[in-house]
């Protein structure tokens, strides 16, 4: 699964410390969602979607 979650965080001007922080979750969950090895719980994915001002889909895009 592809995410544009590195790219949301850029957008915002924020370190992945920061977004671990408003997230509740660790600095390695952030790396690791961001390079796709980790797909986030539901509940991180709607509040990754909430601090961006956006969709889970748009955040997360599968793979065919």
């Amino acid at each position: 699964m592809r995410n544009s979650v590195a790219q949301a965080r850029a957008g915002l001007g924020w370190s992945q410390q920061r977004l671990a922080d408003e997230l509740g979750v660790s600095r390695q969950t952030v790396i690791s969602i961001e390079k796709g090895r980790y797909d986030p719980s539901l509940p991180v994915a709607f509040r990754l979607a909430r601090v961006f001002g956006t969709t889970i889909e748009e955040l997360f895009i599968p793979e065919d």
